[in-house]
């Protein structure tokens, strides 16, 4: 969040400092010959796109928002990538986790690798409005799910699933989401395949309930799909993608492509 706000106040600062530029400049021009006044205005043009791609680099997105239920293993996939450990022993958080660093399973690599502002926001339904405040920053969303229980909390996973695709902040910037299928070491863990097909057919079934209710009553900011279709994923506004990882042994090289594809090293 931090980070958040100081681009917000170097947005203002730059603002201030190209307003200040172009009053200058006109007052400038009201008395410049014409030979003169084609120069100015080309400086002022130069000027006004190089403080524009300034801000547009320093703006541009490079925050992963880890988000998914409570007990689906997000706290445990955020210290894998940060330094490689499982912290065996964290309980469920209630506050989100955050940090800016080299990805671990990078920090070997040569040469300069760009760091990545990781947020795993807190799964409980009271603490999921935090995640609007990391949204307008976000290059990617993962969505972990917990494929060992995934089964019981199927239509929890969906509804909360089901609200991220329809959020205005996520749809009008096509932010990609990553469905990541944790703790597929187990024996008993669902496929991602099936994780996919399950929550397609939830959404489905949501998609028409949620269709029944008045106008008055729906919060959702966009609607879902293709009307008089069963729902894919493929329908969706944003691309949406599933994965496999494990926290508790590391295996999180899915989760790392996925991230370096929208947070370029």
């Amino acid at each position: 969040m931090e980070q958040f706000d100081g681009t917000i106040r170097r947005m203002e600062e730059w603002k201030e400092q190209i307003s200040q530029f172009w009053r200058l400049a006109i007052e400038q021009l009201r008395h410049a010959p014409p030979a003169q006044l084609y120069a100015a205005a080309a400086i002022v043009v130069f000027t006004t796109l190089l403080f524009l791609s300034r801000l547009l680099k320093r703006a541009k997105a490079n925050t992963i928002v880890l988000t998914g239920l409570s007990g689906s293993g997000k706290t445990i996939l955020f210290y894998q990538l940060r330094d490689g450990s499982t912290h065996q022993g964290t309980v469920t958080s209630m506050e989100p986790n955050e940090g800016t660093f080299v990805l671990h399973g990078e920090t070997t690599k040569k040469g300069k690798i760009k760091p990545v502002h990781i947020v795993d926001v807190p799964g409980h339904s009271r603490l999921r409005p935090k995640l609007d405040e990391y949204l307008p920053q976000a290059a990617g969303v993962v969505f972990v799910v917990d494929a060992l229980d995934f089964l019981p909390n199927c239509r929890a996973a969906s509804e909360y699933l089901y609200d991220l695709l329809t959020k205005g902040s996520i749809v009008k910037k096509k932010i990609p989401l990553l469905i990541l299928c944790n703790k597929t070491d187990k024996v008993t863990a669902h496929t991602k395949d099936f994780i996919r097909r399950q929550l397609e057919k939830e959404i489905d079934k949501l998609r028409t309930s949620r269709s029944a209710i008045s106008e008055a009553d729906v919060t959702n900011e966009f609607t879902l799909g293709v009307p008089g279709e069963p729902f894919s994923f493929t329908q969706s506004s944003n691309k949406v993608t599933t994965a496999e990882a494990s926290g508790l042994t590391g295996e999180i090289s899915q989760l790392e492509e996925f991230i370096r594809e929208y947070v370029k090293p």
